[in-house]
This record gives structure tokens, sequence and C-alpha cells, in this order.
């Protein structure tokens, strides 16, 4: 159904009967706008909740961590290489064979005027497609067979800016899930920004020392990629110890142990692809999909609804967490939503669900970071997420907008995402590069990367070779921010691209105007202090650390 304009909104409720499926949509009025809900009978693949015209200016966003959320003018189309699709493949959309063809904005969509926006991503993918000077409100459900009458994943329309809009929307998810996450983000270190695959044992013994050397003061040392046997067989290689020699090692520093996997992720050369190719999610034909290509290998899927693969999925976990391991970064999670066939008749959304369940409840109360995640469908599963491309030691305002590693387009990310953050979850806006050489960034670069994630209070994760000139005043300026616990902000200038960031603690209220980001020209006011702070660290007996700040008492 087409509307000319969002007052039109009620008449999009109703009766509708299709071929194979049937559906009632109803509209209720709620604060700022509208709830759009409903049901869904038969089998239902792509269902049209309504078109309306498309505005000037629109923001859009992709469906997983590293895709853009970017404002697009009409008339945008999207230009992906095409000696990239395959590589790509899942990883740019759950729809690969409709996202390559036709623009789609994943979840939400904003404007000057409105947020639209999906409160859930249970069973179905909400999305919006934009074409021409339309835009198309979506529901898709890959053919599911619903028996009975089933709800639908519900949509607000709020009648309010993107600035105002977009936090409001996140609290109105938060409020119907019930979110729960950590009270708390980590400070700390990890070894991907740096070393890449080319990490072993004795690079981390050395960064740990130097740590201490040096007093940065973390509270989490996490190993990235490079420690494990293949992508699937999640051993430690020839060139680390034992786990739980690794996380005895990091914890004798005092620091948390944390470790990265891609747990769903399979390549074509691990045991597991040899040995279970029943494991992993098939096509019609009974062979298994290629999810996306990486390591300069095919990489396939586990299906999370086989029972050996649930039992496998679990005492991996288990085991990483009673090795010592008490922070974890799940990486390339996009993998478990791909289309295809599984043990269990259900969506991918269904099945990616399933396998974040049976993570959080293996690791229990460790802090869970998700990356190359499906967002909506993640909310409620994990502490952290990544809300962006990869972080990169260059800034790069002209190369393609897809996801691709880029320091400029990942800090735009940060901004534009900037909403979900305490909200949904504690958002990682990547890790800071502090290091003066072995770079293309500048003081500038370094400095706006860093004010933007202390000011939207994000985790800090920094990712050096301690060994090189590191930007201690920076680090400094990190410590002593966070200091003053968590903190409120406002962000302003969404749709012009010229942001205002407003930050309130404890230490006062600080401001951020960045007129240009790719430049990057940025003023950076900051309060008044109105309150020292004294830190006093606690150590438990169960490894965790606890800071506390305190007023120094007066000399009166």
């Amino acid at each position: 159904m087409y509307i000319d304009n969002l007052a039109e909104i009620k008449k999009v409720a109703g009766y509708r009967k299709f071929e194979n499926g049937e559906c009632i949509i109803e509209i209720e009025k709620i604060d700022f706008g509208y709830l759009i809900k409903g049901q869904v009978k038969g089998v239902i693949d792509k269902l049209e909740i309504f078109s309306m015209p498309m505005p000037d200016k629109l923001l859009v966003n992709n469906w997983q961590s590293w895709g853009p959320s970017r404002v697009i003018r009409k008339g945008f189309k999207l230009s992906f290489p095409s000696e990239l699709i395959q590589k790509f493949g899942f990883s740019a959309s759950v729809m690969p064979e409709e996202y390559f063809n036709t623009l789609l904005s994943d979840y939400l969509i904003a404007s000057e005027d409105f947020v639209i926006g999906s409160l859930s991503s249970k069973i179905g993918h909400p999305y919006f497609r934009i074409e021409d000077d339309k835009i198309t409100v979506m529901l898709r459900y890959f053919e599911r067979n619903f028996d009975d009458w089933t709800d639908i994943e519900p949509f607000v329309v709020l009648r309010l800016n993107a600035d105002i809009g977009l936090p409001h929307y996140a609290d109105l998810i938060a409020q119907q899930k019930n979110v729960k996450f950590a009270s708390s983000h980590p400070l700390g270190w990890s070894s991907w920004y740096q070393y890449f695959l080319d990490f072993d044992y004795e690079k981390m013994m050395g960064d740990l020392r130097r740590s201490k050397e040096l007093g940065l003061n973390y509270e989490v040392f996490q190993i990235d990629d490079a420690w494990e046997k293949d992508i699937g067989d999640w051993e430690p290689n020839e060139k680390f110890p034992s786990l739980e020699k690794i996380a005895n090692d990091i914890t004798s520093y005092g620091y948390v142990p944390g470790i990265w996997l891609a747990p769903f992720s399979i390549s074509e050369t691990s045991q597991i692809f040899k040995f279970h190719p029943d494991w992993l999610v098939k096509d019609n034909n009974g062979n298994p999909v290629v999810a996306y290509e990486n390591w300069n290998k095919k990489i396939y899927a586990l299906d999370t609804t086989h029972p050996e693969v649930t039992k496998w999925l679990s005492e991996l976990f288990k085991n990483l967490k009673k090795s010592g391991f008490n922070y974890f970064k799940i990486d390339f999670l996009f993998a478990a939503a791909i289309q295809g066939k599984r043990y269990e008749n259900v969506t991918p959304i269904e099945a990616y669900r399933k396998g974040l369940e049976i993570i959080r409840k293996s690791v229990g109360d460790s802090f869970v970071l998700g990356c190359g995640a499906p967002l909506l469908p993640s909310v409620g599963y994990v502490d952290g997420m990544r809300i962006s491309a990869d972080t990169a030691p260059f800034w790069d305002p002209t190369g393609p907008d897809i996801g691709y590693p880029n320091a400029y387009y990942a800090l735009r990310n940060v901004i534009t995402r900037g909403f979900m953050n305490n909200v949904l979850w504690w958002n990682d806006p990547d890790c800071l590069m502090l290091r003066k050489e072995d770079t293309q960034l500048n003081d500038k670069h370094r400095e706006l990367y860093t004010l933007v994630s202390l000011m939207l209070d994000n985790m800090i994760i920094q990712s050096d070779n301690l060994s090189y000139k590191i930007d201690l005043e920076l680090w400094n300026k990190v410590l002593e921010y966070k200091k003053y616990g968590r903190r409120k902000f406002k962000v302003e200038g969404l749709m012009d691209e010229r942001y205002k960031i407003t930050s309130a603690g404890v230490n006062g209220v600080d401001e951020l105007l960045i007129s240009d980001l790719s430049s990057p020209t940025f003023e950076m006011n900051f309060d008044k202090k109105r309150v020292e702070l004294t830190k006093n660290v606690e150590k438990r007996p169960d490894g965790r650390t606890f800071n506390y700040y305190t007023e120094p008492k007066s000399q009166d």
C-alpha cells in the first residue's frame, strides 16, 4: 500500500490475503507517533507493510556491524565492486540476491522529519527497499510456514528528527525486550590492529610486560585472530602454548584474559569441514553454502540447529571459560544467519539467535563482544557490539564505503550509531591506535577518534605494539576521563553531517564540534573540572578487578 505522507499511516491497517498466506496489520497511537503491529499465517516470504515518498536526505543502515550507517541523498545508487561480491557474500546482506541490485536499509531509516524502525528481529528480517522516489517498508520471512497466527516484527513510526528520534527508538527497543547487559565496559588491549596474523606467544608476553612498565592500567588483555589452528578448529597452533597457560599468564599481570574466535564460521581446510560436513548449512542440492571468503579460503556456516553442533558449541565456550577466559570477542557472527537448509525448519534469523543463546548460556556473566553481527537480532545476547567497519592505520574519505577497513568510515559509524550505546549494549568503536610510527594516522586523527569514543562513553580498547612510541598523553587523557564513570551524551547534526556531541558527567559538560570529519576539522571544549577523584583498585579472590573512585578528603 502506498501513502503520500505519514499523516496517512492509519490507511495501512487492515486484512490482506495473498497466494499462500494472509496477514492483519494494526496501527496503534503512541507517544510521538505510531506502532505498527500485526499477525501472519501461512507460507510467508516477503511481506510489504507500506510504501511512501523518498525524502531528499535519508539515513540508512546496513544489517551488521561493519556495514555503513550513513546519510544518502535522493538518487543515490549503490556502487559495489563486482570483483568483491563473491568475497563479501552474506557479510554484505542476509539477502545478497537483492542487496547488490537494489538499495536496502536494514532495521531503520531516519530523516529530518521522521524515524521508522523495527523493534525486534526474532523470526523475520525487517528492512527498507529504496527505489528511485519510493521507500517500501518490508519484512522477510524466507518462506517460513506459520500454521497459526503469529505476531510480526513490530515497527514504530516516530514524527521526530533523526537527532531526537533515534535515541527514543533505541529506548523503545530496550523497553520491549527488557534488555540487560554488563553494568560497565572494560578498558583493554587487543593484538589485531598491530600484529594481525603475525602474532605469537613471545609478542604477547612482551606487550604484557611493557603494559605494566608504562602503567597503562588495562582491565582486559585480549588475544585476537592468530592463535587458532584454523577457522573452526579452535585449538592453539604451534605459536602458542595451551589455553590455560595463555590465560594464566594474562591473569598474572592483573588483567582479565580475553580471546577472539569466529564461532559460526568453518573454513574449507578445517577438520570440522573434513569430518562433519553434515554440520553445515546446505543449499537445495545438499551442498554446503559458502558464507563468504576470507583468509584466502572459502568459509562455510555452522548449522546452529543441528543437535551435534549445539553440543559442540556449548562445550567449546564452556571449555574456554574453564581455561580462564572471561572476555569473548565473537566475530563474523553473520555466518549463522545465511540463507540455506538446516536441520530444523527455521528462518536464518531464528538460527542465528539460537546460536547466540547457546554462547550466552555457556559463558554466563563473562563479557561478550559481538562483531560482524546482525544488529537487531543480537540485542539481549551481547554486552558489547562493534558498530563500525574495521578501523585501520589510515584515514581515507575517498575510499569505498562498503564496510572495508578505514578509520574514517569507522568513526563515521561510531557517530551515526551512537544512539545504541548504553541502551542496547556498550558500543565498541573499534580499537584506538595510539602509536606514532608504523601508521598513516596523524595527531589529529588519533585525537579525534579518542575524543569521540570518550565523549560517547564507548568501550576503549587499544591496539599497539607497546615497544613503539605511544601517544601517552592521549592515553592518560583516556584514563583521566574514565575516572568519572558513565556519561550522558547527545549527538546533533546527523543529517547535516556537521556533528555536535555534548557529553555530561560528574566532571562537567563537555562539547565536541566536528565541522568536517574528512579533514578532520574539530573543536573540543572541556568544561572546568568540578570534581577531582582518587582511584582505588580492589582485586577479588575470583580474579575480577573492581575500581572505586572517591573524592579526596577536605583539608578543612
